[in-house]
């Protein structure tokens, strides 16, 4: 059977909001099997729950938010494509503010902040959402145009194709594709940063965001090139970091999928988009697990690879 998985033991992190500047503390918790993930805001006077899923997300402006109520977390996308990545199904996550931490602005530290903790095998089969029919969503005309689209896969693969006509983006890889059953997400996707304009970031912070944004965990450009002092981690990196928060995105779903992800130029709002017009048509998916590990995509076995 290929199974379930949560955490062996619980691990915490401290660190401070992108938007908010907050600090914040989050522990990540083992959790019983179909609980799925769990955000826990245990800073509010009575905690209050909120469970990922494509309805949950109520924002979808610079990060991706999920809501209970007035209960919010802000910016959930990064720790849940680790959680993607590492094929987590079950995971509580207390938190004692209203946005996850950005820590270095890549998943790299939730990945091994959940390696750490170890990975537990359950008692029950681990649950997939099967692509049977292509799913697409557009916006735009011509230049302008964003789409991204869900089609029949029998495993796991993300292409996604960039275009900012920016010089520092412009020169560096536009297209990538990650297959989760030949490439490595811990290597390979990752360490992507988050990055942002130096005249985005002026604008932001007038508005009340991106305070706790900084060289130190995003890549910061001017209108000509990259300002970090030790460079891009990977010649593509840009693009990159638009596959690890898709993953993210789509891991709001709340189950992993089958599938094949193709996107030009989408970001949250479109991926979000995306897996609410799946949900429209419940014609496009299925269901299923694997009773016999062996007959499971590749890749899938064997997700908690260490580094």
């Amino acid at each position: 059977m290929l199974a379930q998985r949560t955490l062996k033991s619980l691990t915490k992190a401290i660190g401070v909001g992108m938007h908010s500047g907050q600090r914040v503390e989050l522990t990540l918790r083992p959790a019983p099997i179909n609980t799925g993930i769990v955000f826990r805001r245990i800073d509010l006077p009575q905690p209050v729950d909120i469970v990922i899923s494509a309805m949950a997300v109520t924002d979808t402006r610079m990060a991706s938010t999920i809501s209970s109520g007035q209960a919010k977390v802000h910016t959930v996308e990064h720790l849940m494509s680790a959680c993607a990545g590492l094929g987590l199904d079950n995971l509580y996550i207390d938190i004692t503010a209203e946005e996850v931490p950005i820590l270095d602005g890549s998943a790299s530290s939730f990945v091994f902040l959940l390696q750490s903790a170890g990975i537990a095998l359950q008692n029950a089969p681990k649950q997939f959402v099967r692509i049977l029919k292509p799913v697409e969503v557009r916006e735009g005309e011509g230049a302008s145009a964003k789409w991204a689209r869900l089609t029949p896969y029998e495993g796991y693969k993300l292409s996604f194709e960039i275009d900012f006509g920016h010089p520092a983006v412009d020169s560096t890889g536009q297209r990538v594709e990650f297959d989760q059953g030949l490439d490595s997400y811990s290597r390979d996707i990752a360490r992507a940063r988050t990055f942002g304009f130096t005249k985005d970031v002026e604008m932001m912070r007038a508005n009340g965001l991106a305070l706790g944004g900084g060289l130190d965990n995003a890549i910061v450009m001017d209108d000509y090139k990259v300002l970090n002092s030790d460079g891009l981690r990977y010649n593509d990196e840009f693009v990159k970091h638009k596959i690890l928060d898709a993953m993210g995105d789509l891991y709001l779903l709340g189950k992993p999928m089958l599938a094949a992800y193709s996107a030009y130029r989408s970001g949250h709002a479109i991926n979000n988009k995306l897996l609410r017009e799946l949900l429209d048509h419940p014609d496009a998916w299925e269901t299923v697990t694997f009773e016999d590990e062996k007959l499971a995509p590749k890749g899938f076995a064997s997700l908690a690879r260490a580094w």
